[in-house]
């Protein structure tokens, strides 16, 4: 791509907080219809740069040029009316209103006055970009994937002139990131900026023109992702070689059946959520079992039914290490040995005002035996959430770090080894990696693999198929509400899974008649 004028420059930008410097002397600059790659470990400092751009926060120094005037950009709003729109990894929506009312209050009074057709331009938008959604569902019934889709939506009425993308095809298959990167190109060819973040180092390869490369809070470097390979890039980023996940030479035969969902229903509460129909499913010691679905097909729903989250009406529904447990609580659960992942990270596997040692209390003060005569052993649980952010390298201020304080990814290593440590004999991991960096990643991945070799039963749903394809033994496909039968890996493809996510095959229903 050839030079292009700079629509936004940033210079010597600087953040700090409390014990840590978030961003330290930062140099960016997007070009006009530019699509450009922001890249580095969790933590690194990207999130707060671009809500820095954004105006969420405000820099402590430094300079940014938007259209090569100096500015100051105190609010979202102000950056909306400079063409500024902002997709969040963490979702900025209000959960008890519709998808309609959280759109229109992004848009300027007139714009949102006329619900209905703000309706109109919703659907339109969605059906043009291949996100559907129905205006009229409340945030609070909607799934993680289906959050994303709105932000998306909303950012795209607003007509940008940069887009900032955060993690934006965490939660969607390859047709759909497919169709995003085709968007994606269409609104550069009509010289709307991009800058796009992404732990996913090959997309930063096929979609971005150039890339910003960001180590502990500083500008590492500049590069042009098509002329470096995916391994240089992620050299750079961490600073080191990469390290490889070990997996096993070969799988024994899969021990007993620790988890066993019996052809059961769960009709959707008032009308809210997916019904899910006829579910059978076993996952035995030592296997890794992959569901994979588009947002929103009953993944959520499935979760809670295996959590205790949703009780059944009959216990031998379900067996948990061949006890019924169908109609039994999660407290119940997790006594016999299940730990649980749950997708959204803030809210529901992490209170967001708590801290980290609060939060390892909160699921396993059974597991770690945190609970003494009715008071909680708080040095333990402290020095349990230390040996976890050091096993997987959870970067924080210390164990009374809160929650919410933590980048998206090192929160997701947070919960996954909170759950690991917990030594479960039943895994259910809700995706493991979503927006977690390459280093991130191959922790999180291995201790599920080191899980399954050491006798545990792991249950990954997952929209990501390349993670499902590399971990799994075999996989299922999860569509309106239906469970398909189970394949091995190494007889089904990523497209043609992809296929079946999207519904063009009846296979997801015959698990009903397995």
């Amino acid at each position: 791509m050839a030079e292009t004028r700079a629509l936004l420059r940033l210079t010597g930008i600087t953040k700090l907080f409390p014990g840590c410097i978030a961003n330290d002397k930062v140099d960016l600059q997007v070009g006009e219809g530019e699509i450009h790659g922001l890249i580095g470990e969790n933590g690194a400092g990207k999130s707060t740069l671009v809500k820095i751009i954004y105006g969420v926060l405000q820099a402590d120094a430094g300079n940014i040029s938007w259209q090569g005037k100096n500015l100051q950009i105190p609010s979202p709003a102000v950056a909306r009316t400079l063409g500024i729109g902002m997709v969040f990894q963490h979702f900025s929506l209000f959960e008890a209103l519709t998808v309609v009312e959280n759109i229109a209050l992004g848009l300027n009074r007139e714009e949102g006055r006329d619900q209905r057709q703000l309706s109109k331009r919703i659907t339109d938008v969605a059906q043009r970009y291949g996100l559907p959604i129905d205006p009229s569902r409340t945030i609070h019934d909607l799934s993680v994937g289906e959050r994303q889709r709105v932000e998306i939506i909303r950012c795209l009425l607003q007509k940008p002139r940069l887009l900032i993308m955060d993690e934006p095809t965490s939660v969607l298959t390859l047709q759909e990131t497919e169709q995003l990167f085709i968007t994606l190109r269409r609104l550069a060819d009509e010289n709307c900026s991009i800058l796009y973040i992404s732990h996913k180092l090959q997309e930063i390869t096929a979609l971005c023109h150039s890339a910003t490369i960001l180590r502990q809070g500083r500008t590492i470097t500049r590069i042009i992702p098509s002329q470096e390979s995916v391994e240089s890039m992620a050299r750079t980023m961490i600073g080191e070689e990469l390290t490889q996940i070990r997996k096993p030479a070969s799988h024994a035969s899969p021990g007993q059946c620790q988890l066993l969902l019996q052809a059961f229903d769960l009709p959707s509460t008032a009308g809210t959520g997916v019904s899910l129909h006829a579910i059978n499913l076993a996952v035995c010691s030592g296997e890794i079992i992959g569901i994979a679905g588009l947002a929103g097909n009953g993944q959520d729903e499935l979760l809670a039914a295996i959590s205790g989250e949703k009780q059944l009406q009959v216990a031998e529904d379900i067996t948990l290490l061949q006890q019924a447990v169908g109609n039994q609580p999660p407290d119940a659960r997790r006594r016999l040995g299940l730990c649980v992942v749950p997708e959204q990270r803030l809210g529901h596997a992490t209170v967001p005002i708590m801290s980290l040692t609060e939060n390892t209390v909160l699921s396993g003060y059974q597991r770690f035996d945190l609970l003494h005569h009715g008071l909680i052993d708080y040095p333990r649980a402290a020095k349990i959430t230390d040996t976890i952010c050091q096993r997987f390298d959870v970067r924080c201020r210390g164990n009374s770090t809160q929650a919410s304080s933590l980048s998206g990814g090192n929160l997701q290593k947070f919960i996954v080894g909170r759950e690991v440590s917990q030594h479960p004999q039943v895994l259910v991991v809700a995706q493991p990696t979503w927006g977690v960096d390459t280093g991130a990643q191959a922790i999180i991945h291995q201790a599920l693999l080191d899980l399954a070799a050491s006798g545990v039963a792991v249950l990954i749903i997952s929209q990501d198929l390349e993670e499902i394809m590399t971990l799994c033994d075999k996989v299922a496909v999860m569509a309106e509400g239906w469970l398909s039968e189970l394949h091995t890996v190494d007889t089904i493809s990523a497209e043609q899974l992809g296929l079946l996510m999207s519904g063009h095959a009846d296979a997801t229903r015959t698990a009903a008649h397995a």
